[in-house]
């Protein structure tokens, strides 16, 4: 990649002071993606909910039993002065399996596939560079990544029992995970180290 397009790929976008920006994202279960997304720097609140289905107001019974088109999906609120959409992505794409499009570890059907939701042509953009990079860091084709692209319609927060789970029952959420098979995937596709110290800086 030439420098100075490395250059802008990782710089933050401008910002006003107060401004903030908002993400999108479905990596399964989606208690895992808002604890893992959470705890980064310049992340502001991340709530738990649903998009990509045409169903309004969909519950968690209706999303999770199939047919309503929407994925569990994690809203992002972060600071674009500390934190860059183009950073967040590459931290979304290593707490997924990308290679993955029938789930997510041990949660299997739709709603659980991965999606980035772009809410404009420059998410779209970068979303797509992201894309690329992550197949290159896996060694892997375009063609062999299951993660979608697609335009945001509508983010529906879930309910008030799915918010901040990780936090509010530790225990059930720490076993969820280990039995889900999560971070032993995780750690088979992109290294022990990958998701530690930092690395995406």
């Amino acid at each position: 990649m030439p420098l100075l397009l490395a250059a802008l790929w990782w710089w933050p976008l401008p910002a006003l002071a107060g401004e903030s920006a908002e993400a999108v994202l479905a990596g399964g279960c989606f208690w895992c993606l808002e604890h893992d997304l959470e705890k980064l720097p310049g992340v502001l609140d991340v709530e738990s909910g649903y998009s990509g289905g045409r169903l309004a107001n969909p519950t968690y019974r209706q999303v999770s039993g199939g047919g309503s088109g929407h994925q569990e999906s994690v809203r992002v609120r972060f600071d674009p002065r500390r934190l860059s959409y183009p950073t967040l992505l590459r931290v979304y794409w290593r707490n997924i399996d990308p290679l993955d499009g029938g789930g997510q570890f041990c949660d299997r059907g739709d709603s659980y596939r991965p999606v980035i939701f772009t809410a404009d042509e420059q998410q779209r953009v970068a979303a797509q560079a992201s894309r690329r990079a992550a197949a290159g860091e896996l060694g892997r084709s375009l063609e062999s990544l299951a993660v979608r692209i697609q335009p945001l319609q509508r983010f529906w927060p879930a309910e008030a029992y799915h918010q901040n789970y990780a936090r509010r029952e530790p225990l059930k959420y720490n076993y969820y995970r280990w039995a889900c098979g999560r971070d032993r995937r995780l750690d088979q596709l992109w290294g022990a180290r990958a998701r530690s110290s930092s690395p995406w800086r």
